[in-house]
């Protein structure tokens, strides 16, 4: 069965260091971070990270944010901060 893309409006409430601003969509590829949250017991505290990396193609729709980093650390860390996209399909067609 075939799903429908839906265009979502996004928008930042409230307004960190860097103002709003947009990232279109891209593809591309670097090495990059998944990370999970396991369960310890007995500990404090209970949970940890664990980070595991891979390379491949993946793609990114666009977004809408602000935050409290410069504009240039967000670039330049890209491929070190945690991503979430779908393995099976990390490149999808344009939406159109």
């Amino acid at each position: 069965m075939a799903m429908a893309a839906k265009d979502v409006t996004q928008r930042v409430e409230g307004a960190g260091r860097e103002a709003q601003h947009t990232h279109p969509p891209e593809t591309h590829t670097h090495d990059h971070y998944h990370v999970a949250h396991v369960h310890v017991e007995g500990s404090d505290p209970e949970w940890r990270h664990q980070a595991n990396w891979h390379t491949h193609e993946h793609d990114h729709g666009p977004v809408v944010h602000s935050h409290d980093y410069a504009r240039e650390n967000e670039e330049e860390h890209h491929g070190r901060r945690g991503h979430v996209h779908d393995h099976l399909h990390p490149v999808h067609p344009p939406v159109l």
